[in-house]
C-alpha cells in the first residue's frame, strides 16, 4: 500500500463544529510509574508491521452489486531504515516509509541545521487566528517563522450573498503561503483546514458540500471513498490549501460517543481502516496532505474533548483489537500524518492527554509510524485548563509530538518552546527531530506533482450526490415502490433543511401540504413520530422513533435531499446498509 501513496505524491481535522478557545499549564508531567514501564514493554509486541486489514469495507453480507466494490488488498510497507544499495540516484529516491524519500530528509536535515532555535520553534507550530485580517496573520507567520496557518470558518471571506468569496480566499491562502516561505525557506507552507464533510466543513459553497463521513460506511465502497477524497481535496487545492485534517479514523461505539458520531466512517474498525486509507489515498492524489485522527481512538470515549478531557478506560489489549486497527492501516499505507487526541488513557499514562503523553507517542511509534505526529487543537477544553501560558507546546514536543496545532496564543507557545530549550526542559535534539520531520514533509509536498489537478469550486457536486444516493438506508418500511404519492408534509430539522426537502420534492413532482408526515432529525436530535422519520446526521435517534418508516440519510446537502426524495417517490432504490448498530437494528440492516 505504501507504493500507491508514494506514486500518488511523486508522479494522500480535526475538530467538530465547536468553536475552540485556549490558554496553556503550569508544567505538568506525572512521574513514570511501574505500570507505564510495563506498558512500554507490552508495546514491543506490536512493533512488527501490522497485518493488512481485510480487502473489503467490511460491509454486511449481501448480494454483490456495482455499488459495493472491493478494495485492493493492502501490502505491508517497505522497510524504512536504510537506503537500498546501488547508485546514488537510487539511494536518494529510497522511501522513508511514510511518503517522503531520502533526498527530502537530507534536504530537511541541511535546512534545519542552519536554523536558529526561534526558527525551529516556528516550524513546529500551525496556529489559527481570528477574523479576516490575513495581512496581520502573514506578518505573524514571518515574525515567528511559522510552518503555516490553520483556516477556520471566520477566516473565510464571503460575498454579499453568503457564499465564499473564492478569489479573495485564494489570494489569502497565497499570501499566507508566501509568508511561510520567508526567510529563505524554499518549501511551501502548511495551509490547513478542517473539511471532513457533514458537520465539519469550514469552507462552504460554492465549494462542494459533502455528506457526513458515515455515508461512506453506509455505501460500503472503498473506491467511492477514494474518489470522494480526491474530489474534496482537488477543490481545496484549487483555493490554495495544502493540508486537510481528514479523515476521521475513529471507530464509533454509537450513541454513547458524543463527539465523533457521523464523523466516523463505521463502527467496524476493519471498515474504518479500509475506507479511511482509501479516502487518504484520494486526498494525496489531489495534492493535499491528509491526517488520520484521533489516535489512540476518540470514537469509544463517552465525553467530549472540546469541553474536558475524556478518559479512555479500555485496556491495551482492547485498544489494539479495536481502536488502533485503522491507525495501523494508516501506518501500513505510509500515511504522512497522524493526529493525537486529547484523551487520557490510564492503560498508557493516567491523567495526561494522549497528545501530551510520552507513553502514547511511544505507542504510536511502536506500531511503526515514522511520519509527522500532530496534536489535536491545543486550544480545546481538555488542554486549556491544565496547561497555561503556552506550556502545552513544549510539553507536547517533549512527549514526542512533531507539529502543534492551534495553540491558544501562538506568541506564548513560541516563547515557551524557546525558553524550554534554553533552560534544558526541552532537549534541543527533540526540537530538531520534530522540525526535521515537518520540513521533510513540506519539502516532499513542494516537489511532487499531484496525480489529479486542482478543480473548480463545485466540481464535485455530482460525486457528492452519488455518495448520498448509495448511502440512503431504510431501517424499516418498504424497500420498493413509492413511500409518498403526490403530496407530503414535512416537519423537524432546520428551516434550511425543510427548504431543501421542498425543493427536492418539487423536482420529483411532489407538493407539500397533505399526505404522509416526514419528520427530519438534525444534528443532536431526539426520537420523533410522524409517518417517516429521517435522520440527517448520526442515525441513533431512529432507534426509539415511533414512525413506522425509518430512514438514515447521513447528510443535509441539496444532493442528499434529492437522493431521499428519489427513494420516497419510488424512483430509486435505497442501497445503503447501517454501518453501526442503531438500538435493536444491527449493523448491516437495510434493503436487500
Amino acid at each position: 500500500m505504501m507504493a500507491w501513496l508514494q506514486t500518488a505524491r511523486d508522479s494522500f481535522h480535526k475538530t467538530s463544529s465547536y468553536q475552540h478557545t485556549n490558554d496553556g499549564p503550569a508544567p505538568h508531567r506525572p512521574a513514570r510509574t511501574a505500570a507505564a514501564l510495563a506498558v512500554l514493554l507490552a508495546l514491543a509486541s506490536c512493533t512488527a508491521p501490522p497485518s493488512p486489514p481485510p480487502s473489503s469495507a467490511a460491509a454486511p453480507k449481501a448480494p454483490a452489486s456495482p455499488a459495493r466494490e472491493e478494495s485492493p488488498t493492502p501490502a505491508p510497507p517497505p522497510p524504512a531504515s536504510s537506503a537500498p544499495k546501488g547508485a546514488k540516484g537510487k539511494q536518494a529516491t529510497a522511501p522513508l516509509g511514510w511518503g517522503p524519500q531520502q533526498r527530502d530528509l537530507e534536504a530537511a536535515t541541511a535546512a534545519v541545521a542552519k536554523m536558529t532555535v526561534s526558527e525551529k520553534a516556528g516550524q513546529v507550530l500551525l496556529p489559527s487566528f481570528a477574523g479576516l485580517d490575513h495581512g496581520a496573520q502573514a506578518a505573524t507567520v514571518e515574525r515567528l517563522h511559522l510552518s503555516g496557518s490553520m483556516i477556520m470558518a471566520d477566516n473565510v471571506p464571503g460575498t454579499a450573498t453568503g457564499l465564499v468569496d473564492v478569489p479573495a480566499l485564494t489570494a489569502a491562502t497565497r499570501r499566507l503561503d508566501a509568508a511561510s516561505r520567508s526567510g529563505g525557506r524554499t518549501w511551501p507552507g502548511l495551509i490547513g483546514v478542517d473539511q471532513e464533510g457533514g458537520m465539519v466543513q469550514r469552507v462552504g459553497a460554492p465549494l462542494t458540500g459533502w455528506p457526513s463521513p458515515m455515508s461512506y460506511g453506509a455505501a460500503g465502497s472503498v473506491p467511492l471513498a477514494t474518489q470522494a477524497g480526491a474530489g474534496l481535496a482537488a477543490e481545496l487545492a484549487g483555493v490554495g490549501f495544502t493540508v486537510g485534517f481528514a479523515p476521521d479514523a475513529d471507530a464509533t461505539i454509537g450513541p454513547a460517543d458524543p463527539t465523533i458520531g457521523a464523523r466516523s466512517l463505521s463502527a467496524d474498525p476493519r471498515a474504518v481502516a479500509n475506507l479511511s486509507v482509501g479516502f487518504s489515498k484520494g486526498m494525496l492524489a489531489a495534492g493535499v496532505l491528509p491526517a488520520a485522527k484521533h489516535f489512540p481512538g476518540h470514537g469509544s470515549v463517552t465525553s467530549d474533548s472540546h469541553k474536558d478531557m475524556p478518559v479512555q478506560k479500555a485496556t491495551l489489549a482492547q485498544l489494539k483489537a479495536r481502536d488502533w486497527k485503522p491507525f495501523q492501516a494508516a501506518v501500513a499505507a505510509g500515511s504522512p500524518m497522524i493526529m493525537t487526541g486529547h484523551i487520557a488513557v490510564p492503560a498508557l499514562e493516567p491523567g495526561v492527554p494522549a497528545s501530551i503523553s510520552k507513553v502514547t507517542y511511544a505507542a504510536l511509534r511502536g506500531i511503526g509510524f515514522k511520519g509527522v505526529a500532530v496534536t489535536d487543537a491545543l486550544n480545546m477544553g481538555a488542554v486549556i485548563g491544565r496547561y497555561r501560558h503556552g506550556s502545552a507546546a513544549p510539553a507536547a514536543l517533549a512527549a514526542g509530538a512533531d507539529l502543534l496545532l492551534m495553540p491558544a496564543d501562538v506568541n506564548a507557545a513560541h516563547a515557551a518552546i524557546v525558553s524550554a530549550v534554553d533552560t534544558g526542559r526541552l532537549p534541543p535534539a527533540r526540537l530538531d527531530e520534530a522540525a526535521r520531520r515537518v520540513v521533510t514533509m513540506m519539502i516532499w509536498q513542494g516537489r511532487t506533482k499531484p496525480k489529479h489537478p486542482a478543480a473548480a469550486p463545485g466540481s464535485g457536486e455530482g460525486l457528492s450526490a452519488r455518495v448520498s444516493a448509495l448511502a440512503v438506508t431504510v431501517l424499516t418500511g418498504q424497500c420498493s415502490g413509492a413511500h409518498v404519492a403526490g403530496r407530503v408534509r414535512v416537519t423537524g430539522g432546520t428551516a434550511g433543511d425543510r427548504a431543501r426537502f421542498a425543493a427536492a420534492a418539487q423536482a420529483q413532482g411532489i407538493t407539500l401540504g397533505a399526505g404522509p408526515l416526514v419528520n427530519l432529525i438534525g444534528y443532536g436530535g431526539v426520537p420523533v413520530g410522524g409517518d417517516i422519520a429521517v435522520a440527517l446526521d448520526a442515525p441513533w435517534p431512529l432507534a426509539r422513533s415511533a414512525a413506522p418508516t425509518k430512514i438514515a440519510l447521513y447528510g443535509r446537502t441539496p444532493a442528499a435531499f434529492k437522493a431521499l426524495l428519489a427513494v420516497l417517490a419510488g424512483k430509486a432504490p435505497a442501497t445503503g446498509k447501517l454501518p453501526a448498530a442503531v438500538g435493536t437494528y444491527r449493523a448491516g440492516t437495510g434493503c436487500r
